[in-house]
């Protein structure tokens, strides 16, 4: 058994569980797995036997529990130096912090309206101007990421970190929604999604039975 144990929903559909989920892949500790159902009678119940918040993820850890995925990934950062979870320059690391804050507390139009589906191709939503903006913006935060920092490698700021963690399940989104985007975008989706943490979630995705009707 390992020291360290990520509660997660089902991985077609609960995104905040691919953001912890890639952080603590991007560490290299081994650690155990446990997927709880999202949307069924007995969820809350199940839940509440792991996570004082009764959501996904929740990281059960030496130094206790830790819920949330951005503070799951703080942690590990903190723990994981070696991970170099955030970028090692300050400029990079300080925009950086402020794009995954802003996709945590944001983008509400974008997650009611293009929920996370790896299994399946779907139609764009109607373009409201919420959604238009939402779109626009994670476009644009790309787009200055890559141009700024992200010169030596295919992510946001080169190496795969938490910023990346972050926004992955928007770039599973687009995937399946196929918005219109700026070619800078459309190749960082690529990159992302050929990840090998990515893909490997994406397998299992696709591989569960479980149907959430939105």
């Amino acid at each position: 058994m390992s020291d360290f144990t990520l509660i997660i929903g089902n991985k077609n559909y609960s995104s905040w569980s691919l953001r912890g989920w890639l952080a603590l892949k991007r560490t290299g500790v081994e650690f155990d797995e446990t997927v709880v159902a999202l949307r069924r009678a007995d969820t809350s119940e199940r839940l509440k036997k792991h996570s004082p918040s009764a959501k996904v993820p929740m990281l059960k850890t030496p130094d206790g529990e830790v819920w949330d995925s951005l503070a799951i990934c703080e942690y590990l950062a903190e723990t994981f130096a070696d991970a170099e979870l955030w970028p090692s320059d300050k400029k990079a690391r300080a925009q950086a912090r402020a794009v995954s804050a802003e996709m945590h507390s944001g983008f509400q139009a974008l997650r009611a309206m293009m929920p996370m589906d790896h299994r399946n191709t779907r139609a764009m939503p109607p373009l409201t101007e919420d959604l238009k903006k939402d779109i626009s913006r994670i476009d644009t935060i790309w787009q200055d990421c890559r141009n700024r920092f992200g010169q030596d490698g295919p992510f946001l700021y080169g190496d795969f970190c938490i910023a990346d963690c972050m926004f992955a399940p928007v770039v599973s989104r687009f995937n399946t929604y196929q918005p219109a985007l700026l070619p800078a975008a459309q190749a960082y989706i690529g990159n992302v999604l050929e990840w090998p943490d990515m893909v490997d979630w994406a397998v299992a995705a696709k591989e569960e039975s479980w149907v959430i009707e939105f």
